[in-house]
């Protein structure tokens, strides 16, 4: 069948249209979680990427799964924050907002800055929906908005007429609306349609009415901007320059996915990956399920428990053994995960973290998991925990926890956070001759752990104290599993009373060893000063941000992030001794403060923040002026 794509031409100019170029741009699309704004503003952000800016996003989902359309609980948004430079974090002020209903508007337009541009959905500010938003009188005729440069167009209207040859039903063609104001936000900053056109028919190639409607309707909000008269002026915002290379925008449950399946290539083992769906750690499952070619098998478990006991038994099995959940998850898990440290298998846990306790803020992010991925077992119970830093950094984050699972025999935490996996960057796609290597051994026949008819010894150690990975069903290497305490060297039931010192020692010791196989902390900025910035997880870019423009003041800042947490890098200590004062940023009441200062002895200070939403540049830029 072939299917005409009629176009919406171009209207000539009437007047002439300044344009400025600015050096980054950070803008927000929002509106009712029906209004398609993660769409528009993922779209935004390709189109970004391919024009060659650098990029970093926010987006913001609803807590509730369908709140009351038009109420303050249902607003979604998405934040994209696009340079000619390299950038870190996706903005603190805005200087654009789209906002589709009066409940978007009251909920984010604390955020626009003075003299900042709102585009407004004028047709959306019913009497109805200024109620359900809590305004007494209308916000676009009262003259509250007098300190910004207001666009209001009349969305829903312009789309219907866009969208009327096609013959959609009024609530098919309201949800084109999204597209009507991406072209003209397409229009304002100069973007290109061409890419979200292409993805349109792609998307909609077996449904030709839709496909059309949504062409008419992007079309048609980018003609809007060519001839409406109300701002006659568009902005460009150059290429950055970057690296060169390929590059792809990814999120951090994209790279977390594409990591753990080159790390199961590189290590030559198939990818068993079982979990719960729980937000905002489902993408994951979502990502791998589509890689089956690779040599993944996903599992959707009935809960939690049973998740990660099929990823401990595909460990025991010789395959690299996964899941992944949020907080409420790694409290389900904690006692299987108590058996894998038992057992000392490779397994790989990645707790996505999300605002708690309970259910919490599902859709919001927080760092609040850390003391939990430590202590949060019965008995002494230690595994590595790591932290990626960013979206793309979840990949080598991915590869270095199976690297070390492997290596160690141990459980290994992934620490990323809500703000990480649904945020977007520029991701350099790295050569495949430059990855690190990933080397696992079985052995084959108790040669060198009996001799003769001396039984296989399953827990006798190597110099790392690390205990063979025996594969099940090995000729001779028959050992025994599972949840009670073990006899040094032979692996049987014990519950003698040194022994279980013992191995309790050991086995904290083998974590402490991974200490000799990691990087050292290393710092950006000064080697010693008046102020050191530590940091974990999703703080990184909005540290880093902050300490170069205390730095550019003259300020003797530094930052260091950590992104080993247990073990912590061994020079941590010496760093941290350096500095007069430490700082300590972090999206919860004081965690890696506890430990830094239970460990180091170091009398650090912490800035925390427990509200769902990720620490603003000046929020920490301030902090480090009252320091000094």
């Amino acid at each position: 069948m072939t299917v005409s794509h009629p176009t919406v031409e171009a209207i000539p100019r009437t007047h002439d249209v300044e344009v400025k170029e600015l050096d980054a741009v950070t803008i927000r699309f929002c509106g009712d979680s029906g209004d398609g704004m993660q769409l528009a503003g993922t779209q935004f952000t390709n189109v970004s990427a391919i024009v060659g800016n650098d990029i970093s996003t926010l987006p913001d989902f609803p807590a509730e799964i369908r709140a009351p359309a038009g109420t303050l609980a249902g607003v979604s948004g998405f934040q994209v924050h696009f340079s000619s430079h390299d950038i870190h974090t996706p903005g603190d002020q805005l200087n654009t907002l789209v906002a589709m209903n009066p409940a978007a508007l009251k909920t984010n337009l604390k955020d626009l800055e003075p003299g900042g541009i709102l585009i407004i959905n004028s047709d959306a500010f019913t009497t109805s929906d200024l109620h359900k938003a809590g305004y007494t009188s209308n916000p676009l005729e009262d003259n509250s908005l007098k300190g910004y440069r207001v666009l209001r167009i009349p969305i829903n209207t312009l789309n219907r007429e866009a969208v009327a040859p096609v013959k959609l039903s009024p609530r098919e063609a309201d949800r084109c609306k999204n597209f009507f104001a991406l072209g003209f936000v397409y229009w304002l900053y100069e973007r290109p349609l061409e890419p979200t056109l292409r993805w349109i028919r792609e998307k909609f190639s077996k449904n030709p009415a839709v496909l059309e409607a949504n062409t008419r309707s992007l079309k048609a909000g980018y003609n809007y901007g060519e001839t409406v008269e109300t701002l006659p002026v568009h902005y460009r915002v150059p290429k950055a320059h970057i690296k060169p290379g390929k590059y792809r925008k990814i999120t951090g449950n994209e790279a977390l996915a594409i990591g753990l399946v080159t790390a199961a290539s590189l290590a030559n083992k198939p990818l068993v990956y079982a979990s719960y769906p729980i937000t905002p750690a489902s993408d994951i499952l979502h990502q791998l399920a589509e890689l089956k070619r690779f040599g993944v098998r996903t599992i959707q478990a009935e809960d939690e428990i049973a998740a990660v006991g099929m990823a401990i038994g595909a460990a025991f099995g010789g395959a690299l053994g996964v899941t992944a959940t949020s907080g409420p998850g790694i409290c389900l898990k904690s006692e299987a995960i108590g058996l894998a440290v038992m057992t000392e298998l490779p397994v790989v846990i990645i707790d996505v973290q999300r605002g708690g306790p309970s259910t919490g803020l599902p859709t919001k992010t927080e760092q609040a998991d850390l003391l939990q991925a430590m202590f949060g077992r019965n008995g002494e119970c230690p595994a590595v925990v790591l932290a990626p830093r960013s979206p793309a950094d979840c990949f080598d984050v991915a590869l270095e926890a199976v690297r070390l699972a492997f290596r160690f025999m141990t459980p290994v935490f992934v620490l990323s956070d809500g703000y990480i996996a649904n945020g977007a960057e520029p991701w350099l796609i790295p050569q495949i001759d430059r990855l690190p290597s990933i080397a696992v051994h079985h052995p084959s026949s108790p040669n060198g752990n009996g001799h003769g008819d001396v039984p296989f010894l399953p827990y006798k150690r190597d110099e790392r104290l690390v205990r063979p990975w025996a594969l099940p069903g090995t000729p001779g290497l028959e050992h025994r599993i599972g949840g009670l305490e073990k006899e040094d060297i032979t692996g049987n039931v014990s519950y003698d009373p040194i022994n279980h010192e013992r191995m309790v020692r050991i086995r904290a010791q083998k974590v402490a060893n991974v200490a000799k196989e990691i990087p050292e902390l290393t710092v950006e900025g000064p080697p010693e000063g008046d102020l050191l910035v530590i940091g974990w997880g999703g703080t990184y870019g909005t540290t880093l941000t902050a300490v170069q423009r205390a730095q550019r003041k003259g300020y003797k800042v530094a930052q260091a992030h950590l992104r080993y947490l247990n073990p912590m890098p061994r020079n941590t200590g010496d760093v941290l001794r350096r500095y007069k004062k430490v700082l300590v940023p972090e999206l919860n009441s004081g965690q890696l403060l506890l430990l830094l200062r239970g460990t180091y002895l170091v009398d650090a200070v912490g800035l925390n923040k427990v509200q769902g939403r990720p620490f603003l540049v000046s929020e920490i830029e301030q902090k480090i002026e009252q320091m000094l």
